[in-house]
């Protein structure tokens, strides 16, 4: 496998922290430089969920996104789906409780870490499998 992605984990050091904020203001970031986004999710209420967090986040931007669906061109910038139906993207913001597989396929893949609970082992798991895939993680402490 390609060790060509870079992934990264953020750590989120407070309760008070949510990853679909962060998620939100990781792929602005990742749009104002250029790049094609997806930020991954678990079901599709998580997805509806994301959507309409991103119609309002980060506060005062505009985000242009859409949820994918299976069989149709993507047209925004940024979209949601689901693991399963990951595609094309420069960038991925995972926030799945599973990897991404075969992250060679992208240019970054971004790992939202929560503070506590299962999301926590899962991450680890995570962390774990990209480095047997010949990656070597990063991670950044995210305090407020």
């Amino acid at each position: 496998m390609s060790s060509a992605c870079q992934v990264d984990f953020y750590v989120l050091k407070s309760p008070a922290l949510d990853a679909r904020q962060l998620a939100c203001r990781l792929a602005l970031m990742a749009w104002e430089r250029g790049h094609r986004i997806t930020v991954t999710t678990a079901s599709e209420a998580d997805a509806s969920a994301l959507n309409e967090l991103m119609w309002a986040n980060p506060s005062g931007r505009f985000l242009p996104h859409e949820i994918t669906t299976p069989g149709q061109p993507a047209l925004a910038p940024i979209r949601i789906a689901q693991l399963a139906d990951l595609k094309e993207a420069d960038v991925v913001i995972n926030l799945c409780p599973q990897p991404v597989p075969e992250p060679g396929r992208f240019t970054r893949l971004l790992e939202i870490v929560p503070p506590a609970g299962p999301g926590l082992e899962a991450s680890r798991e995570k962390f774990r499998y990209y480095r047997d895939q010949g990656i070597t993680p990063q991670s950044h402490d995210i305090k407020q």
